[in-house]
């Protein structure tokens, strides 16, 4: 492995700070690096491999449709992308899609959408502590400064609200306001869940005073918390929909849905994308997320994150550093006191074959494969209960 570092620090560009392992292979909720030693994946590409590694869905969706068709462009009709489009619509609150190869490209195509929807307007509000992307607008919607240093004049338009504040919102709204931004649980933030109360007030709102309701769903989308989408815990019905991570399980692929008087905004000419949505990507996510509804993993991301976070909080009690645990269905957080100390788990953990991230300063992150089983939990949890000790 080592020459693989070596090559890696010599000629690409070092803008990751990369755990010093190297994956040759996978299977289910394991990686396997050079070595052949195994480590069990709770981070699942964050929050990607919702089949985990090497499933045969995947893999035969692609073998199967990369010897029939690859990419042709949106020039012409995509039968793979129709497929997948009518398999969104029906099972969301949306009537159409646009389809593109990322998240941070979905959420551009969501802040020009909201654009075109009311010309007189063009203020987005979204959420301190969030993370909608690197793009350069994606980047002026996301809440946090610390991704934004060094690339100012950022683009204009965003005004930021404490999340699950409403009595801020209510001051960052005015008459320019076309749209909010919402993560229904803040990832990068830290998993931090909004209020279903904070939720309905926002939307209501936003319903009452045409301003449309954004609901960034990158990384709680495709069974991540128990729902299809995070937005079916709120019970509302948002006027856009981004998505991607999950979607594609490993292949890149992003999506924006949006109701049908909104996504009629983006007529001939105003927005496109390449790749997006060709017949290879299309056809293993419409594989992908066909898998997800028909075979009982939404119900199991609600079952097994519940029983994570009990039996986390459970061995925690006596650490310290620990000040809670966070999420929903297999998304879920765990805060601690300290930022170092946060890092040093996740390193630990590293260390005793286990791949776990950060979201936010204190919080360490566990976003396994949506096939996890409550062995693969447990010896997780094991691991945090042993903390102290080590």
């Amino acid at each position: 492995m080592e020459d693989i570092f070596f090559k890696s620090d010599r000629y690409i560009i070092g803008n990751y700070k990369r755990f010093k392992v190297a994956f040759e292979r996978g299977e289910g909720v394991y990686l396997y690096d050079y070595n052949g030693r195994a480590y069990l994946d709770f981070l699942a590409g964050i929050a990607v491999n919702v089949l985990g590694h090497s499933h045969r869905v995947v893999v035969d969706a692609i073998k199967k449709q990369a010897e029939k068709l690859i990419h042709v462009s949106n020039l012409y009709y995509i039968k793979e992308q129709a497929d997948l489009a009518e398999l969104l619509v029906k099972n969301s609150c949306c009537h159409k899609v646009f389809f593109c190869n990322s998240g941070a490209e979905a959420n551009e195509a969501a802040i020009k959408l909201a654009r075109l929807f009311d010309e007189g307007r063009y203020k987005i509000v979204s959420m301190e502590n969030s993370f909608h992307g690197r793009t350069l607008a994606a980047l002026a919607a996301t809440g946090q400064t610390k991704y934004q240093k060094g690339f100012d004049p950022l683009p204009e338009g965003f005004v930021y609200a404490r999340f699950n504040d409403y009595s801020d919102f209510l001051k960052k709204v005015d008459s320019k306001t076309a749209a909010v931004f919402v993560e229904f649980i803040q990832g990068e933030g830290g998993i931090n869940v909004a209020d279903k109360g904070y939720i309905k007030n926002v939307f209501e709102y936003c319903k009452d005073n045409n301003i449309l309701f954004i609901a960034d769903e990158i990384q709680t989308g495709i069974g991540r918390t128990g729902k299809l989408f995070a937005y079916e815990h709120y019970g509302i019905e948002p006027d856009i929909i981004t998505l991607a991570k999950g979607l594609g399980g490993g292949l890149p692929i992003g999506a924006l849905l949006a109701k049908e008087d909104v996504a009629d905004r983006f007529g001939y000419g105003t927005h496109g994308s390449t790749f997006g949505g060709n017949p290879l990507v299309s056809y293993v996510s419409k594989s992908v997320v066909s898998f997800v509804i028909e075979n009982g993993l939404i119900d199991r991301a609600r079952r097994l994150g519940n029983y994570m976070m009990e039996r986390l909080d459970e061995v925690l009690q006596n650490n310290p550093q620990y000040r809670g645990v966070n999420g929903l269905g297999l998304m879920v957080g765990v805060v601690f006191g300290e930022s170092d100390y946060a890092d040093s788990v996740v390193r630990r953990a590293l260390e005793n074959g286990i791949l776990i991230g950060k979201a936010g300063e204190r919080t360490v992150r566990l976003e396994p494969p949506l096939i996890v089983k409550e062995e693969h939990i447990d010896a997780v949890v094991d691991f945090f209960g042993r903390l102290n000790e080590d």
